[in-house]
């Protein structure tokens, strides 16, 4: 099976126009669709969304007292950690 990707966007809302496609009168394709992970919609974050999301405060219980040490380790046991 070979994949083929190309990229649109939607101008009216339920349609997509593709032309130019490899493929011939009567062969038998599979589409699927995927909606693009950094589309614009997906990447709208205010703070309102940020302080509702949990995210904030994550950690507020843990006992860290030097943040930026913290973050040195944490990236550093991730390094060396075996999968």
């Amino acid at each position: 099976m070979e994949a083929i990707k190309i990229q649109k966007v939607v101008n009216k809302d339920g349609e997509i126009r593709m032309t130019g496609l490899p493929f011939k009168k009567g062969q038998r394709i599979e589409l699927i669709l995927l909606t693009d992970p950094l589309s614009e919609e997906s990447t709208k974050a205010t703070a309102r969304t940020m302080l509702n999301s949990g995210i904030v405060g994550l950690w507020k219980d843990r006992p860290i007292d030097d943040s930026v040490e913290f973050a040195r380790q944490l990236r550093k046991d991730a390094q060396t950690r075996k999968n």
